[in-house]
């Protein structure tokens, strides 16, 4: 037999018997983690696929970064909760399998490997260790295309709702666990921090922005917390003085410091579509007030609200036709 991956087996190594794949204990035959071979391939692989996503590391003994990729890809189909499944083939002890899967143009001649099967078919694949953000990256493009989520996202949005519908406390939670299982996640740093803010907790939203990992640190979902942050100690004390800067906008609509503190009171209340109308009004009445003041604190807002929030789609629309009309 040629072995095209260009390494012996051991001399204890028989096909369909492969030795225990590197990182965690396998489970042949059930779990979401299990060692393959080329008996059960068809099985294991191919036919399990047509009901959920399944990842196939091909591996070997003498290979040093598949012992550095496998507990990576271990950890990460763990935290999937079943939503996709990993089976571990050793190609030295399935030499016949590696030749058959050689001849449809899957590149084994290079180990690590991982290639992803749905619907009986391989649906993406990449080669070599990849650290564990990569990892998940791909794992997300492959239950993205098989119709599903990995955990984490499915708790971000459940989180997204949460805060949206006023349950400041639950969406707190669920960006927590997300931060448990993903703690580089940028989205549920800074939902953790908006959430924090909602409850009034600031003090709890500025250490959980200084607990933020530095790799992540200038990601623009953190830097939009931060901003959320700032704009709610401002509009504190503006909030304070709500009042008379209403009557002082009735005395006089043109007083424009006026009503950017007023925005800013706004904001602090959650209401973003009356916050972002002082700032649209002074653009609309004196578009260079302040050198520009207005606008560039209704680009504070939409980074503190998040780009995609309704009220920033609304007031930016509503800019973009003042600024071109």
């Amino acid at each position: 037999m040629d072995y095209i991956i260009g390494q012996s087996p051991s001399p204890n190594a028989r096909p369909g018997a492969p030795a225990a794949a590197p990182g965690a204990a396998s489970a042949p035959g059930g779990g979401v983690i299990s060692d393959g071979n080329q008996n059960t391939f068809m099985r294991d692989v191919v036919d399990a696929s047509r009901t959920v996503p399944v990842l196939v590391d091909f591996w070997a003994a003498w290979c040093g970064p598949c012992k550095k990729l496998t507990p990576v890809i271990e950890k990460v189909v763990t935290a999937a909760g079943g939503r996709v499944r990993l089976v571990k083939i050793d190609v030295d002890a399935n030499q016949a399998l590696a030749q058959q899967l050689g001849k449809i143009g899957l590149p084994l001649q290079s180990i690590p490997l991982v290639a992803a099967f749905w619907q009986g078919q391989i649906l993406d694949l990449f080669q070599g260790a990849q650290p564990e953000s990569e990892v998940r990256r791909f794992v997300e493009g492959v239950l993205k295309a098989a119709g599903g989520a990995l955990p984490a996202a499915d708790l971000i949005d459940m989180a997204r709702k949460e805060l949206d519908e006023g349950r400041a406390e639950a969406a707190a939670s669920a960006y927590s666990q997300v931060l448990e299982i993903e703690p580089e996640n940028p989205v549920a740093w800074g939902g953790l921090v908006r959430a924090l803010i909602v409850m009034g907790d600031e003090e709890g939203a500025a250490d959980a922005l200084r607990d933020v990992p530095a790799a992540i640190a200038d990601h623009a979902e953190i830097k939009g917390a931060r901003a959320a942050l700032d704009l709610k100690r401002e509009g504190r004390k503006a909030a304070e003085e709500a009042e008379s800067l209403r009557a002082r906008l009735a005395a006089n609509p043109k007083d424009y410091a006026a009503r950017f503190e007023l925005s800013s009171a706004l904001n602090a209340a959650g209401k973003k579509a009356e916050a972002a109308d002082e700032l649209l009004t002074i653009m609309k009445e004196d578009r260079s007030w302040n050198d520009d003041a207005a606008r560039l604190q209704l680009i504070r807002l939409f980074e503190a609200w998040g780009h995609d929030d309704p009220a920033t789609v609304a007031a930016r629309r509503r800019m973009s036709s003042l600024l071109f009309s």
